[in-house]
């Protein structure tokens, strides 16, 4: 038996030429009985029938694939020559050997299994918390790329620092105390791969209950108790999370969204930011601020970070997920000085790191100006966004109320009672994807819980933004027939109770 790796040279140079051309590598393994000539072209016809060799893809040249298999030159002739007129392989002048394209399948005999079901991509998509795809910054992304490696000292190729890059912590120290009121040094910064990563990670140094919010993502109270945590529901009305009820969770620890609850959509009311300190203080506890979105406020300024109030009770979290794009997977955690070899130990000497590349182009993004310049246009967009949304529900169905401040991806209509499922079927009907509340609700909340939908008013195109919308109104409920008008709606029950 013989097996190597064989390097298929690129589009350039002659297919009988006798040097080998750079290209990429496959992997063959003779094996069989039959003469050389025969395991080659079962080895090859394998690698086609298996897909690992593509339609197209060139072959090297007879004596480069004799020499990398030590075989004699005729004998890989040979073998090509008999696939060529299999119908396997293509032989041209000028163009050398190929696999063949071919429209029907290799193994028209052999039986097809049962096929896994696919999910049906839907035409509109209104899921929340996505950004516009499309306006990634991608110009200004490729001159920090272009700067960042430029710059990069020979130690950003090694093994680094788990806490994450210097020059990215540097930078988010002066960006966040600029732009969220977060203070801070670079050392007590943890450089991630987004708020998941983070909440993982502080699950290993935190016990016994996490407080949360009663509204909220599922899948983050799953990052909590797959560590053995338990969750306990805090309220969330008009003001935010009913801190009042922190004390009678046995907590010692609470998540919170304070600048923009997710999914409800509204700020943390004053009294009950200075409200989390106290207890955190009093407890000896750790308010963990998931700062999602921190940055996207289109009424007036951003709220400041709750960090603020006591950077040492407080671990505040953000990431470029909404801001630029989730599938950079960057993230940071800014952590009590106490705290930080405890999270550090968690994350472990490596492995579970962010890549350095990423890391130093998004420090020379901000510190060239162009994550600001960024976050500014991308306000006024989705400003727009938000503002088409309400004024379409406005006038074709004044009935529904759209709750939250003018912040983030997403929005809330509220619906009239026991109206959320049949909207969410008829959105389906209608091709749009989203979601309703209850999908947000603890399961052990004691609240009854309100109808609504989700709607991500990031995600889609600017020209399929209309037509998603069009979609929406068509799938939403008629008003209820004992409606009063907005004061009789359910979605506004408990607006004028003071904050807890």
């Amino acid at each position: 038996m013989a097996e190597t790796w064989v390097n298929a040279p690129g589009s350039g140079g002659s297919g009988t030429g006798g040097e080998q051309s750079a290209g990429a590598d496959f992997h063959l393994e003779l094996s069989g009985a039959g003469s050389l000539r025969a395991q080659l072209m079962h080895a090859l016809r394998e690698a086609v029938r298996s897909g690992r060799l593509a339609p197209g893809t060139r072959l090297p040249p007879y004596r480069s694939l004799a020499g990398d298999l030590g075989i004699a030159r005729n004998t890989v002739a040979a073998a090509y020559a008999e696939l060529v007129e299999e119908g396997w392989l293509t032989a041209r002048q000028g163009s050398g050997t190929r696999v063949a394209r071919r429209t029907a399948p290799l193994h028209p005999g052999r039986a097809r299994g049962p096929q896994r079901p696919t999910r049906r991509r839907l035409p509109h998509d209104l899921m929340p918390s996505s950004p516009d795809a499309s306006a990634f910054p991608r110009a200004a992304w490729v001159t920090s790329v272009r700067a960042a490696v430029a710059a990069a000292p020979n130690d950003a190729f090694g093994v680094g620092d788990p806490r994450g890059r210097v020059e990215l912590r540097e930078a988010l120290a002066e960006y966040l105390a600029r732009a969220r009121g977060v203070r801070t040094e670079p050392d007590r910064i943890i450089v991630c791969s987004g708020f998941a990563h983070a909440l993982e990670l502080l699950s290993g140094v935190l016990d016994g209950t996490v407080a949360v919010e009663s509204y909220g993502l599922a899948f983050h109270r799953g990052v909590l108790e797959e560590a053995g945590l338990r969750t306990a529901p805090l309220t969330v009305d008009s003001y935010g999370a009913r801190i009042d009820e922190l004390p009678g969770t046995g907590a010692g620890a609470v998540l919170l969204t304070p600048a923009h609850q997710f999914p409800t959509g509204g700020p943390l009311h004053p009294d009950r930011r200075t409200a989390v300190i106290d207890w955190a203080r009093a407890h000896g506890g750790v308010l963990v601020e998931d700062d999602y979105d921190g940055e996207l406020r289109y009424d007036r300024q951003p709220v400041g970070a709750v960090q603020g109030l006591d950077p040492d009770r407080v671990v505040h979290i953000g990431s470029t997920s909404k801001s630029l794009s989730p599938a950079l997977r960057l993230g940071w955690m800014v952590v009590p000085g106490w705290l930080v070899d405890d999270v550090l130990a968690v994350k472990g000497p490596r492995e579970m790191w962010s890549g350095v590349l990423d890391q130093l182009t998004l420090a020379d993004f901000i510190t060239r100006g162009a994550y600001d310049r960024h976050l500014r246009r991308m306000r006024q967009h989705y400003r727009r966004r938000r503002d088409l949304l309400t004024d379409m529900i406005a006038e074709r169905a004044p009935h529904i109320r759209v709750s939250g401040i003018a912040a983030g991806l997403h929005a809330v209509l509220e619906l009239p009672r026991n109206t959320e499922e049949a909207a969410l079927r008829a959105a389906r009907r209608q091709g749009l994807a989203l979601e309703g509340l209850h999908a947000y609700r603890h399961p052990d909340s004691a609240v009854e819980p309100r109808d609504g939908l989700v709607i991500g008013y990031g995600t889609p195109p600017d020209h399929a933004f209309a037509a998603a919308l069009d979609a929406l109104c068509l799938a939403l409920p008629g008003p209820p027939p004992d409606d009063r008008g907005p004061t009789a709606h359910p979605g506004r029950r408990g607006l004028g109770r003071r904050p807890g």
